[in-house]
């Protein structure tokens, strides 16, 4: 796996609990990027799920806390994940968020509020919800739907695979 640190000595993992797939669930590669703010903390937390062989990532999880600058987006504009999913599959042209949907699921016992976001790239698959501590978590996949499904294999990822080794 590769997972870009922070340049300080202090641990690299995040001060919250990362929400995605266990990598040992995930047939691809996987990695994983840290933004950190200039005080050393973690701005949040995005993981690359990989399945096409180093051709493009399949799909984008991002763990944003409340005050992550990357979760201040202009109404329309992508969010950080789209734009990373984006960037990693070298597709430069320019994408709007055209519209959204409120849609209940279950994950386990909870309830969530998912928000789906309708891009004017119709080959993304956007959704969004907010944790009960205040992250907010965005799910960015390209070529495929975002089904139901995959939130029941959401959980938190042990922090010591972010720290420095």
């Amino acid at each position: 796996m590769s997972f870009l640190r922070r340049r300080s000595a202090t641990p690299a993992g995040p001060d919250f609990d990362v929400l995605a797939m266990d990598p040992g669930d995930w047939p691809g590669n996987l990695g994983a990027g840290l933004l950190p703010a200039p005080d050393g903390s973690c701005q949040g937390v995005f993981l690359r799920y990989d399945l096409f062989g180093g051709r493009g990532p399949a799909m984008i999880i991002g763990n944003l806390p409340e005050g992550s600058p990357a979760r201040e987006v202009p109404e329309g504009e992508i969010p950080f994940e789209v734009a990373q999913l984006l960037l990693a599959l070298g597709n430069d042209e320019e994408v709007k968020v055209v519209g959204a949907e409120d849609v209940p699921v279950m994950q386990g016992d909870n309830l969530l509020v998912v928000r789906r976001l309708k891009l004017s790239e119709g080959r993304i698959s956007c959704v969004q919800f907010d944790r009960s501590d205040g992250v907010l978590v965005t799910i960015a996949a390209w070529d495929r739907p975002i089904t139901d499904d995959l939130y029941a294999l959401l959980k938190p990822l042990p922090a010591e695979l972010f720290q420095q080794g």
